[in-house]
């Protein structure tokens, strides 16, 4: 194995200009669906809601002990009403489901399948315009008279200008032009008429209050309001999204809103800061995170990310992911190369913000830059359709899908779909990483991107280490002489990949850090290493004693309480033992202020007899009996 020169990270921490205040969404992993392409459930060919509920346990089966499940906790769907269109961004009702995906009552059922797994679910909510099909165009375009005429924005005459985008805008429609951005078939809403926003507050009341969805993906605001020749980022679209905020808080304070404004960070930014979105998908990161994979540098990367962590936004209030369906799918952008992928993910999933993965993209799905081809049936299985319809399926699916299939990739360990459930699970079990601050890590070793994250209430530190080279790394050694922000003492390290020991990392009470851990780092590879406090200077003080009561009811089947109390704050370890002294579970790891605690513990899973249960902290050890019947 070639051997790599030592790698010096210089580690600094990341100043905060925002209170740092977390939502739900920051506890959460996204995953975005198009219906029509998830799972048909009657052989016409198109997805629909009977289908994705059928397939919500492949998603999160909503128990925690289980790993079959991709581990997701919150679904993101794109539109779902009445349209004449397959994509639905032309909205003909906003309150009625697209007849192809079902009824009303079977997104309902949806819905409370979800909520029950404890999957939060958001919909798309396309403000921006309607269908020139939906009723209230079709009487405005009648008549300058007409009682939906100034719902949507009109010209006697053709202003000949063109779009943001450089396209064509005006239309004409009975002697008369009307404004469409994207688009003749999706005219502009006026939001300069209050007969609008009412008919808004009404949608968006029937949506939180009367169906009970948990929030919204707002589609394409940055283009709401026109002032003149103003098509993107006018003053009035800021004012409105403030008023839009005050109606869904009203309604629901928890219901959260995600904008999209396909910008730089700069111009998104405002959006989350002060207009009125919880937060907006930040574009800047999934483009630098595949354009470093690809070219084998995260500096524009890690760059970006200093300047969103340090100037941008609220903390952690960003959305992050790979791609979505608008853009040529990641593993084609990738070249198919599964390390790549697993990169990809890797960095994705330990990053701050709130991640987003496209359906699909746990499975190396590939697609042509078209926009149908970047929406194609999920993949199933290797048999017929990929298992997606038993009829016609409404497009093509790759041939690749015979290799890239859940059921296939299911089975297989090395495979990127359980690459995908691996990370999922790190991120969701470590607040650290949900809820954590960011220290960026500067490498000698130009391949390298290499950060912490820790929270203050806690003494773990999770420190990614990502490999943007071809080559292995093994062992680095990193340290600082100034770390700010982290306590002094001692850490063990493990890698929560492969749960390996790592070493040790020591923060010494003048902030300084010498560390090289025992770790090897793939080509286009991750390691995760998670440091535990073990010790400390001015650290707290050890136990010199703890009182461990014995667990009641003992016998037990199959729950028992355990109680013990601590007489100051410090590390703790409860595990179980059998009789042969292997550790068999481990109830508790990590810190615990003092005082009293209760844990339940549920044995259905052990057999009846006699076991251990043993405390650790500070250099102590109690042990108890406990005693379990079936």
């Amino acid at each position: 194995m070639k051997l790599f020169a030592p790698i010096i990270f210089f580690i600094s921490f990341c100043a905060f200009t925002h209170a740092q205040t977390t939502y739900w969404w920051n506890d959460a992993v996204f995953y975005e669906i198009f219906v029509r392409s998830y799972y048909d459930s009657d052989g016409n060919g198109i997805g629909d809601f009977k289908g994705l509920t059928q397939k919500l346990d492949y998603l999160n089966d909503g128990n925690d002990s289980t790993t079959s499940d991709l581990g997701v906790t919150a679904i993101w769907l794109m539109p779902i009403t009445e349209s004449p269109s397959y994509h639905g961004y032309s909205v003909v009702d906003y309150k009625k489901i697209e007849q192809d995906y079902g009824t009303n009552q079977d997104f309902k059922n949806f819905l409370d399948s979800a909520h029950t797994r404890g999957i939060k679910v958001i919909i798309d909510l396309v403000l921006n315009h309607t269908s020139n099909q939906h009723p209230w165009f079709i009487d405005a375009q009648t008549s300058p008279n007409a009682t939906h005429r100034n719902w949507y924005r009109w010209s006697s005459t053709n202003p000949n200008i063109t779009g943001p985008l450089g396209n064509k805008v005006w239309y004409s429609a009975n002697g008369y032009y009307y404004y469409g951005l994207f688009n003749s078939g999706m005219p502009d809403l006026n939001y300069f008429n209050q007969e609008v926003k009412n008919e808004v507050a009404n949608i968006v009341t029937y949506w939180l209050d009367t169906v009970k969805v948990d929030g919204f993906r707002l589609d394409a605001i940055k283009y709401l309001c026109e002032e003149g020749n103003v098509m993107e980022d006018a003053p009035s679209t800021f004012a409105y999204l403030k008023e839009f905020r005050a109606l869904t808080k009203s309604i629901n304070p928890n219901a959260m809103s995600v904008g999209e404004v396909w910008s730089t960070t700069s111009k998104v930014s405002p959006y989350a800061t002060g207009a009125g979105m919880d937060f907006c998908f930040e574009f800047e990161i999934a483009g630098n995170i595949i354009g470093a994979i690809n070219s084998g540098s995260p500096a524009t990367l890690i760059n970006e990310m200093k300047t969103v962590i340090q100037q941008s936004y609220p903390f952690l209030q960003y959305g992050t992911f790979l791609t979505n369906h608008d853009q040529q799918r990641v593993f084609s952008q990738l070249r198919n190369n599964l390390s790549k992928a697993k990169l990809a993910a890797s960095v994705l999933l330990t990053l701050p913000g709130v991640p987003f993965i496209y359906y699909g993209e746990e499975i190396g799905m590939t697609s042509a830059n078209d926009d149908p081809s970047k929406r194609t049936p999920m993949q199933w299985t290797s048999g017929t359709n990929a298992g997606f319809t038993t009829g016609t399926p409404w497009k093509n699916i790759p041939a690749t899908y015979v290799d890239y299939n859940i059921e296939k990739m299911s089975t297989d360990t090395l495979s990127l779909l359980n690459w995908y459930k691996k990370l999922i699970r790190i991120r969701l079990n470590h607040p650290v990483l949900t809820k954590g601050k960011y220290y960026y890590l500067i490498s000698a070793n130009n391949s390298i991107y290499a950060f912490a994250r820790n929270l203050n209430s806690s003494s773990e530190i999770i420190i990614p280490i990502h490999n943007f080279s071809g080559s292995v790394i093994s062992n680095p050694n990193f340290y600082r002489n100034d770390f700010t922000g982290l306590a002094v003492g001692t850490y063990k390290l493990t890698d929560l990949i492969t749960n390996n020991d790592a070493g040790q990392l020591t923060i010494a009470s003048n902030g300084a850090i010498n560390c090289t851990p025992n770790i090897s780092i793939p080509a286009y590879g991750s390691v995760i290493l998670k440091a535990d406090k073990l010790t400390g200077i001015n650290d707290y003080k050890q136990f010199t004693t703890f009182k461990l009561e014995q667990n009641y009811p003992n016998p037990f089947n199959p729950v028992t309480n355990i109680n013990f109390e601590l007489p100051s704050s410090g590390l703790v370890k409860l595990s179980v033992y059998n009789l042969l002294g292997e550790e068999i579970k481990t109830l508790i790891n990590g810190f615990m202020e003092e005082g009293m605690h209760n844990v339940k513990f549920d044995a259905k899973d052990l057999n009846s007899g006699v076991y251990l249960y043993k405390l650790q902290s500070g250099g102590y050890t109690q042990t108890r009996k406990m005693i379990v019947i079936r």
